[in-house]
């Protein structure tokens, strides 16, 4: 039978009589306003802390997840920190690190594997008593760089020490940099071959080529950075997406990458980002698919990263981000961004210059010297008090309105330096 610390098959899509979700207990609907797994798996922890330090052990079955169980595995410490056996590891991670039942303990975890990317981290629980998140990329057994994201947290037997720690990790795969370098260099010889269409109104007419011939001069009178009429529909979010990375493809090849190819990428990504708002949901799934966060901060990041690749040079990928913020800013529309960019002074740099200084903060306003203000004005009256002040101090006196608009003296306030300093301050705005 299954269990949280047996060490046996999932049962996640193996019974052939339950659901779509493939078990025969309801289905976990953890954080359903986050889609990446990771958050999913740190707000499940959450919900089973029920005011303990830890999450009891007994209310974990990963078996029984069907959301994260499979990228799952659990790890128990019961009978020592130095070599903790393997309670649990889901169908997918075992899958990917080609795993089978004789591997019960860490010290059997292949050191290239997907896995010991989540058990190397096990010591900072320990040390943190606290959940970690981490994400990287690593070279892989198969020699293939590897991205990841994982979360490791801990659980307890007795409510009081960490003696299980459950870890959740995703991953993609990618090409190496040859194949990639190839497959970049292959879509530009395409799109260079393409033959030019004849039709009287081409589907791109207004879109991030209009008005820009092969050589990358202006063709007619086309208004700068001006759409043409309405957005032509391209098909699906997901086809729009496409194109745009077949377009950053060529960018990414040093060999092929010229001004009006990379000018060409960076419109049909914001071309994208403007498809991507009519289509939130969908913008959403290709970030999860991804493994793209999404940056409320730098909301165009994610954008560029979708386009050109999360691993493309982080630099680069800061300032394609800041174009597209800077265009969404000003207002540039779908189909003008080759066209603004260039008409604009600098070009890419002149743009991302722009940004910066539209979203730096305006300086704070300098703070106002009370008593120079107050030492420049005229005196409204005199008036003889023993208060043991010097001359040019400031003294709060406290008056009674009298008749025939005159002012009654009854009292100095001494001692409060703050109210002073208040009543300098109110005085000379």
């Amino acid at each position: 039978m299954d269990n949280v610390r047996g060490f046996e098959e999932d049962r996640i899509d193996h019974d052939t009589e339950t659901g779509a979700s493939g078990v025969d207990e309801p289905r976990l609907d953890i954080g359903t306003d986050e889609r990446r797994m990771h958050v999913r798996a740190y707000n499940h922890w959450v919900s089973l802390l029920r005011g303990r330090a830890y999450p009891s052990i007994e209310d974990l079955d990963p078996a029984n997840i069907a959301d994260f169980g499979p990228h799952s595995v659990l790890l128990d410490f019961s009978k020592g920190i130095e070599d903790p056996s393997i309670a649990w590891l889901g169908r997918a991670l075992r899958e990917e690190c080609q795993l089978d039942h004789s591997t019960t303990h860490i010290s059997q975890v292949p050191s290239r594997s997907l896995l010991s990317r989540l058990t190397d981290h096990y010591l900072q629980i320990i040390a943190n008593r606290a959940p970690i998140g981490f994400e990287a990329e690593f070279v892989g057994t198969r020699g293939h760089n590897t991205m990841y994201r994982g979360i490791l947290m801990p659980f307890s037997s007795d409510e009081d020490s960490i003696d299980f720690i459950y870890g959740v990790i995703n991953w993609k795969e990618l090409v190496d940099a040859a194949t990639q370098a190839k497959l970049d260099a292959e879509v530009e010889e395409s799109v260079r071959n393409a033959p030019k269409a004849t039709a009287t109104a081409p589907a791109w007419a207004d879109g991030p080529s209009a008005g820009i011939d092969e050589g990358g001069e202006d063709a007619g009178d086309a208004p700068p950075f001006a759409g043409v009429g309405s957005p032509p529909a391209l098909g699906s979010l997901s086809d729009q997406l496409m194109l745009a990375q077949q377009t950053a493809a060529a960018v990414r090849a040093a060999d092929t990458r010229t001004r009006t190819t990379l000018y060409r990428a960076l419109a049909r990504a914001h071309d994208f980002a403007a498809a991507a708002d009519a289509d939130p949901a969908g913008y959403e799934a290709l970030l999860d698919h991804a493994g793209i966060a999404v940056q409320l901060r730098a909301p165009m990041t994610p954008v560029v990263k979708l386009v050109f690749g999360a691993d493309y040079d982080k630099t680069r990928l800061t300032e394609y981000a800041a174009v597209l913020s800077h265009a969404r800013r000003i207002g540039v529309a779908t189909g003008g961004l080759t066209a603004f960019l260039e008409g604009f002074e600098g070009g890419i740099k002149g743009v991302v210059k722009a940004e910066r200084e539209a979203k730096r903060p305006a300086p704070a306003p300098k703070a106002i010297d009370p008593a120079g203000v107050l030492d420049a004005r005229p005196s409204l009256g005199r008036v003889t008090i023993a208060t043991g002040h010097a001359a040019g101090d400031y003294v709060v006196l406290l008056a009674r309105a009298g008749e025939a608009g005159t002012l009654e003296i009854v009292a100095a306030v001494e001692g409060d330096s703050a109210l002073t300093q208040r009543a300098m301050r109110q005085a000379a705005a």
